[in-house]
């Protein structure tokens, strides 16, 4: 099994959602991970903000990795998003991004986030795994898509 399919529950992925922009949908993972770590909604939102002010987490496509290091959590979180439009998150190729895998790790995560970031990464790139992640119809087939490594 997958390091990321180990983190992301079924009730952490998101189809067909509605959000008008980059702050609606922090804003929507934001209270969804509040939910489910028990951190303040703001804290989570506020390391979302920073690491994106750092530059863009869309890496074209169509596809982004939000994520952040954030203090007081006690284990790697990830969320998946598919959106019903695709949103502006000023990427180089200019492509709407509506596939959104976000990630969060500990303040003191090293190794782990940048593995976790780098498989999130492999399963992106996959042009055919990228269009099934658009067409699937239930979380559980999102699943098993993320779970089949990419090489």
């Amino acid at each position: 099994m997958s390091e990321l399919v180990e983190i992301l529950p079924t009730n952490q992925i998101y189809l067909d959602v509605e959000v008008k922009d980059i702050n609606g949908l922090f804003s929507l993972a934001s209270s969804q991970f509040a939910s489910v770590t028990e951190l303040p909604e703001k804290l989570i939102y506020e390391c979302l903000q920073a690491r994106e002010s750092l530059g863009s987490t869309g890496l074209g496509v169509g596809v982004a990795i939000p994520h952040g290091r954030v203090k007081g959590l006690k284990e790697a979180h990830a969320s998946f998003y598919r959106l019903s439009k695709g949103i502006d998150f000023k990427t180089s190729d200019q492509i709407a991004v509506d596939i959104v895998i976000f990630l969060l790790v500990p303040e003191a995560a090293t190794q782990k986030h940048l593995e976790l970031l780098s498989e999130i990464a492999q399963v992106l790139a996959d042009k055919s795994k990228r269009s099934l992640l658009r067409e699937i119809t239930s979380v559980e087939n999102i699943l098993a898509e993320m779970s089949i490594r990419t090489h």
